[in-house]
């Protein structure tokens, strides 16, 4: 069925066996892909799927916002049901609302809720041009959206973790750049990084404490394209702690051009833990002193 580009649009699907690392509930990560996929439907919805507007309209789509919340758990058999809803907003984003929810025993519970935009982005080849007045929302490159001038060195604060890596060919996309899922992963990547690290590693909790990853909250944005077999220099900071249960982690996604540090993207990540057993099984883990210390790097 064809909808129109402001229409609401409703998609069923499951999420991958990838993302169960934890007994059976899936992580963040995963709501993410879902919450692409549900995009990418809408624009099939259109006749406008990726392929056809690369090959038939020569753009790109690119992912460059998202925000989400956590409410509820996502377990690996659920039937997840995703509601985008095209909202106005400033600049050349289309912004979508969003709602995840599943069906549990005759109940409908939301697992998620939040805000996503994309950008169509000039693939450098010759197209038709863009029906239904989506030609507002392309762009010749991400890097518009946002300037860009620059920093000598990176910003490491006294807690600040630092983790350089190579962007793999496969965490890309269009050929040369590197995708919204591949910032999903390293935000992922990151935290695990970080942990381990400060000594408190994910399997560390899990073996001594029986304490289980949480996430409650989790926004990336994108504001310039970082290619293919680039650096990227990701500066981790914990900004807080809140009610000594959940930490707010800030990453920040720098390549280096020329003589200047470019951030090309940035995530804010609420990150906590759940108690797998006993008689609080299920409730939010509280810090000690030296869970305390190591997420601020005993600055604080």
């Amino acid at each position: 069925m064809t909808t129109g580009v402001q229409t609401p649009t409703s998609t069923v699907g499951r999420p991958r066996y990838e993302g169960a690392n934890i007994r059976t509930w899936i992580g963040f990560k995963h709501f993410g892909y879902l919450l692409e996929e549900a995009v990418l439907d809408h624009f099939r919805g259109l006749g406008l799927g990726p392929a056809a507007l690369f090959h038939r309209h020569g753009v790109g789509l690119e992912f460059v916002e998202t925000s989400i919340q956590l409410p509820a758990t996502l377990d690996v058999d659920d039937v997840v049901t995703t509601v985008l809803t095209p909202v106005d907003g400033v600049g050349p984003a289309l912004r979508f609302t969003a709602k995840m929810t599943v069906d549990r025993g005759g109940r409908t519970e939301t697992v998620l809720t939040g805000r996503i935009a994309v950008v169509l982005t000039s693939a450098g080849v010759a197209g038709d041009p863009l029906p239904m007045g989506l030609d507002r929302h392309l762009v010749s490159a991400v890097d518009s959206l946002g300037k860009q001038e620059g920093v000598a060195e990176l910003p490491l604060s006294d807690n600040a973790f630092l983790w350089s890596w190579r962007i793999p060919y496969y965490d890309c996309h269009l050929s040369d750049r590197l995708q919204h899922g591949g910032y999903i992963k390293a935000v992922e990547e990151g935290i695990d990084r970080f942990l381990a690290d400060r000594g408190i590693s994910i399997r560390t909790m899990l073996d001594t404490r029986g304490w289980i990853p949480v996430v409650s909250r989790s926004r990336i944005k994108v504001f310039a394209a970082a290619y293919m077999e680039e650096t990227v220099h990701t500066v981790l900071t914990v900004r807080d702690i809140v009610r000594d249960v959940l930490y707010t982690a800030d990453l920040d996604f720098y390549v280096r051009r020329g003589d200047r540090l470019i951030r090309t993207a940035t995530a804010t990540i609420l990150h906590g833990y759940a108690i797998s057993r006993g008689e609080r099984a299920g409730a939010l883990a509280e810090f000690d002193a030296v869970t305390r210390a190591a997420l601020l790097g005993g600055s604080r």
